[in-house]
């Protein structure tokens, strides 16, 4: 299971900073739809949009999808029955995603997507995602080097539904692959999931019990895994992953999981909703419709400055 890097598409500009004018009048409903908030990532997503489109003046309205397609798209005509004047979105896959963005704009709502972008543009206004690529190779040179550039490893890739899980995968092994001593002995989707990450390398240590390391597509998943080499009195395998938790961070500090990469999560949340509110205001952000984030590697150097999926001094 290998994927392509022409899921990144070489036409995203960065993210720059605007002012909100002055002269906005903020009212109505803002839906913020993302995936569940047992994963600390789409919690602090929900909580920048909320906490910034309340200081904005507008009725934040925070629904979950659970990654479910058909959930999601209910969840859309709750938006729209509800006369939502803006939609922040963390979508449930990059092409079922389309018609519910679709059917907001043709109900008047303009949709404001974070984390995943959807595999079609121009029916959402803006579609701010991390550079995943980027992070990924800064995670992939992270774990080789603390590999020695040679030793067996498994992956953990994500949802195979989901855009990031590719790209990640795809920024991973363009570094990893370089050094012929690295052997990839396992690549399992644990679909973003810590129990299923857990369960999927006990059967990973049963067949390879030689593994050094494990590079996984987020931070649950490496949670996961951790447990359950932790649980096999393997704590010596070297883990890395990608997001930029708490539970990650705190991990690193404890000389568990040696790195991760972060992903403005909250910001990227606040963002969405300021260029709503300018929308809202002026017909137009002032950004183009896909904007990039540039991530930042988290090691035992910088783990202490972590907090919420930000970066401190």
């Amino acid at each position: 299971m290998r994927f392509s890097t022409t899921l990144l598409s070489a036409a995203f500009a960065a993210a720059a900073a605007f002012a909100i004018p002055a002269t906005a009048s903020a009212e109505g409903i803002i839906a913020i739809i993302t995936p569940s908030h047992d994963n600390p990532f789409f919690k602090a997503e929900a909580e920048g949009a909320a906490s910034k489109a309340e200081e904005l003046g507008y009725e934040p309205l925070v629904l979950v999808h659970d990654d479910d397609p058909n959930k999601q798209n209910q969840l859309f005509d709750t938006a729209i029955a509800r006369g939502a004047v803006a939609i922040v979105l963390d979508n449930a896959g990059a092409d079922a995603s389309v018609a519910p963005v679709k059917k907001a704009k043709e109900a008047g709502i303009p949709s404001f997507l974070i984390d995943r972008e959807i595999n079609e543009s121009g029916i959402a206004v803006s579609q701010i995602v991390s550079n995943n690529y980027q992070g990924a190779q800064l995670g992939g040179e992270e774990f080789v080097r603390l590999m020695g550039e040679a030793g067996k490893f498994a992956e953990l890739v994500g949802k195979e539904s989901d855009t990031n899980a590719g790209i990640r995968s795809a920024g991973y092994h363009d570094i990893i692959d370089q050094y012929p001593d690295l052997e990839m002995v396992a690549q399992e989707s644990a679909n973003w999931s810590q129990p299923e990450a857990f369960q999927k390398m006990q059967t990973i240590l049963q067949a390879h019990p030689d593994i050094k390391g494990v590079i996984s597509g987020n931070d649950t998943m490496a949670m996961g895994a951790w447990a359950a080499l932790q649980q096999a009195g393997r704590d010596d395998v070297i883990v890395v992953g990608f997001d930029g938790s708490n539970d990650v961070r705190d991990s690193i500090l404890a000389g568990g999981i040696k790195a991760t990469v972060l992903q403005p999560a909250y910001r990227q949340a606040e963002m969405a909703v300021e260029q709503a509110h300018k929308y809202l205001a002026d017909g137009e952000t002032g950004q183009p419709e896909k904007q990039l984030m540039d991530l930042v590697l988290i090691n035992e150097e910088n783990a202490d400055k972590l907090e919420t999926f930000a970066l401190g001094d």
